[in-house]
């Protein structure tokens, strides 16, 4: 398939074959070059490093002997991933919403007209950006937090059991969290739309879980799709769901609405 690549006036349009690569590279200049996106990732950040050192900080000389015997650092610093989730999960939304609120979305699909390249170039360069940022975001903030313990002797160390895991498992549960916003973005077509969808799974869903009667709720509240992957989020195992068997299964949600995303591109108009 070959689409016509746009020219500078007085030069020729040479046709190009539309390939992967050169999707991941126009999706790459896309995302890079909204003003937003920028804004948004720094948002997140601020909120995982800035905010968790200001928790950490706050907690260290507010601790009673009860909330002593469970505190755990690791958790604390770490503990502003909800913030950031909502800032990774709207950008996730943007990607999609923002070219179909500007009409971008015309000019995207005359490119790629077989779609499904575009929706996978898409989440795999968002899903790139959010790891390795989100994981970077994730070791600061567990580091300046834990230098903040340190001088109430409340520090713990990455060799910790079960603390490496919640470090790397932040940053993968935000990153599911990003694609929860692209495919739901792709799905709706809308951004209040889809940032309600999301903000409905992520916050409301568990609060409506806890309503529900203990015997009911211990075999839902588990299986609900952030419930699911914060699992891997707690240094102590909840025996209800497995720290990676809950972040499988979040990611499975995940996956399974960028599907329902492929197929209903597939099918619509632009």
């Amino acid at each position: 398939m070959t689409t016509v690549l746009m020219c500078p006036l007085g030069s020729t349009a040479r046709p190009g074959k539309v390939t992967l690569r050169r999707v991941l590279k126009s999706e790459w200049i896309k995302l890079r070059t909204v003003h937003s996106t920028s804004i948004t990732l720094l948002t997140a950040v601020v909120a995982m490093v800035g905010l968790g050192m200001l928790v950490s900080h706050l907690r260290a000389g507010h601790l009673d002997a009860r909330e002593l015997a469970h505190f755990n650092g690791a958790e604390v610093s770490l503990g502003m991933y909800r913030p950031a989730q909502l800032a990774i999960g709207v950008l996730g939304v943007m990607v999609f919403t923002g070219e179909y609120s500007t009409g971008m979305i015309h000019a995207t699909l005359t490119a790629v007209p077989r779609r499904l390249p575009m929706l996978v170039a898409k989440a795999a360069v968002f899903t790139g950006v959010v790891l390795v940022l989100m994981t970077a975001a994730a070791f600061t903030a567990f580091f300046g937090g834990q230098a903040v313990l340190s001088s109430a002797h409340l520090d713990t160390h990455l060799s910790a059991p079960g603390v490496t895991r919640v470090v790397f498992g932040t940053a993968l549960y935000l990153t599911v969290v990003g694609l929860f916003g692209v495919a739901l973005g792709a799905i709706i077509r809308s951004s209040a739309g889809a940032i309600a969808t999301l903000v409905g799974i992520l916050l409301v869903l568990p609060g409506l879980g806890a309503l529900l009667p203990a015997d009911w709720a211990q075999h839902i509240d588990p299986y609900l799709p952030s419930n699911a992957g914060q699992a891997v989020l707690s240094v102590v195992p909840d025996p209800a769901m497995a720290p990676w068997t809950g972040l499988s299964l979040f990611a499975g949600y995940a996956a399974a609405l960028l599907g329902l995303a492929a197929w209903l591109l597939k099918r619509r108009d632009a």
